[in-house]
Formats: C-alpha cells, sequence, structure tokens
C-alpha cells in the first residue's frame, strides 16, 4: 500500500470540509482529529464516538471517492497504532479494578487520562512550539479569550504566564466582550484562543475578528480544524478523550504547560525578576496561609 496514502486522505478530508453537510463535516472532523481510534474501531464504535450513524460514516466514503468504508480506513489501519495502547498499565490500575464496579470507572478514567497526556505531549511539535514561543515574546500585546469550562485553562494560563510575559491580557474583562476588548488591538498583537468540542459562538467571533484586525492568532484545541471560516497562525493540539460525557482536560493542561516552562525558560532575567518580585509582593501581604505556633 502507498504509505503516503493517509496522509493524501487527510489533506482531502480538510480540504473538503468546508463543502461538506453538517453530518460528514462531523465525520471528517472525527477522522482528522483521531486518526489512529479511527483505524482501529470498528464501524459501529466510529459511529458512537463520532455522534452519528454508520450509514453517514458510509457516505463520507462514496464522497471520497472510494469504494467502501473499509478502503477509507485501511491506509489508517495500516500506518497508526492507538495512543492508549501504548501507555504501559502499571499495577496499581488493576489494583483498582479489583474493587469492583466504582474501581473500574476510577481505572478507566486514570488510564484515559494517562493516554490522553502521552498522545498529546507526542505530537507536540518542537518547531512549532519554538514559533508559538517566539511570536508570544514579540508581540506588542498577547490577548488570551475562552469561555465555560476552557476559561479554567485560561485563567491558568493567564495567572503563570503574565509573570514571565507581561503583556498577557485576559478577555473578555468586566463582563464585556472579547471582541470589545480587541477594538485597539491590531498588527503586532496576538490572540491565543483555548477551545474544545463543542466550539463556543463568543470564541469563534472573536477569532474571526482577530484575523480580520491583522492579530496574529494561536489557538490551544483539540482539533487544527476548529473553524473552516478561518485559518490560525498556528495551533496547539491537545487530546480530550474522555471516559465521561464532558471533555478531559488533562492532555491540554500539559500542553500549556509545556508551554508555560518554555516561556519562563526563555524570557531570560527580566522573567525571573518579575517572578521575585510577584513572590515578594504575597509575602509582604500576608497572602499564604502560615499555621500559628502553639505555645
Amino acid at each position: 500500500m502507498d504509505p503516503t496514502l493517509k496522509n493524501r486522505l487527510l489533506v482531502h478530508l480538510k480540504a473538503a470540509i468546508p463543502n461538506l453537510s453538517r453530518g460528514l463535516r462531523t465525520v471528517a472532523k472525527y477522522i482528522i482529529d483521531h486518526p489512529s481510534d479511527f483505524g482501529l474501531d470498528p464501524i459501529r464504535e466510529t459511529a458512537r464516538k463520532a455522534g452519528v450513524s454508520t450509514y453517514t460514516l458510509i457516505r463520507l466514503a462514496e464522497k471520497m471517492g472510494v469504494d467502501s468504508y473499509d478502503e477509507l480506513r485501511e491506509p489508517f489501519r495500516q500506518s497508526l497504532v492507538s495512543a492508549a495502547a501504548s501507555v504501559d498499565q502499571p499495577s496499581w490500575i488493576e489494583g483498582l479494578r479489583e474493587r469492583g464496579e466504582s474501581g473500574s470507572v476510577q481505572a478507566d478514567a486514570a488510564l484515559n487520562s494517562m493516554a490522553i497526556v502521552q498522545r498529546s505531549l507526542e505530537h507536540l511539535d518542537a518547531d512549532r512550539m519554538q514559533r508559538v514561543v517566539n511570536v508570544l515574546l514579540s508581540a506588542k500585546g498577547v490577548y488570551l479569550t475562552a469561555v465555560r469550562a476552557s476559561y479554567a485553562m485560561a485563567f491558568y494560563l493567564h495567572y503563570v504566564g503574565r509573570m514571565a510575559l507581561p503583556s498577557l491580557q485576559l478577555i473578555p474583562r468586566h463582563m464585556g466582550s472579547a471582541i470589545d476588548d480587541l477594538h485597539l488591538a491590531g498588527e503586532g498583537d496576538v490572540m491565543i484562543a483555548i477551545a474544545m468540542t463543542p466550539y463556543s459562538r463568543e470564541t469563534i467571533e472573536a477569532c474571526q475578528f482577530a484575523q480580520r484586525k491583522g492579530i496574529k492568532l494561536i489557538v490551544i484545541s483539540d482539533s487544527d480544524i476548529v473553524s473552516p471560516e478561518f485559518t490560525p497562525d498556528e495551533t496547539l493540539i491537545a487530546s480530550v478523550l474522555s471516559t465521561h460525557y464532558f471533555g478531559c482536560y488533562t492532555g491540554m493542561m500539559a500542553v500549556i504547560e509545556n508551554l508555560l516552562a518554555m516561556l519562563v525558560a526563555q524570557g531570560g532575567e527580566s522573567a525571573q525578576q518579575r517572578i521575585t518580585s510577584y513572590e515578594e509582593l504575597r509575602q509582604e501581604n500576608n497572602a499564604y496561609w502560615v499555621a500559628q505556633k502553639k505555645h
């Protein structure tokens, strides 16, 4: 089999997404985001994970110009290995399973968390990370936006990141909209958007607005296709597969931690001085609780 066929199919899927129906677009996006799972799972399991019918999967194969669903999947079966299978299962996982139903739930969740952290970090391209860090450190202003559950990721990135990157601003502020805060931004500025499926309208609109104003756009997401209506300058992808209904953020947190480590390391002496000054400020204002000594 042609070893480049899988990559050609991925390119074809990405190019076709804007012209696909909603159901076919959902399937195409799932394949792009989870190629290893697509290659190894049976059709019913893929349909369940993607949230579509098996018929929709068959229709996508026809749309891509192949003779069958199996023919569409075969290049992925040949070239990819499941991320979860590459995670060594420690003995304590089996110990959890021996504790009954609740232990099995905990074991599955723990194994999933380890798998998606590994998957996210394995696909964190070093050259791309360096480009992102260079853009952030050289930017005039850096805006950071997210809503709903993703806001927790943005808050943490801002709380720590501003010590190494003083231009970092978390938006929206004062109960406004991110677009309000981007009104005076322009070329030389950067916006980081954090989003995971299902994507929030506010975040998508902020990304579109930022690019119209010439602001460079960095997206941290579970996919390199958040919307066919804009193209980020850089995308950092994290796996968010979970054992429950909502996405699991451990992989995204791992990506953010790597970004923070690089910003602090490459921020130089000035970054170290800011971190020290923040710590001194907190100490001076009794920010941390200290247990009273007993007499």
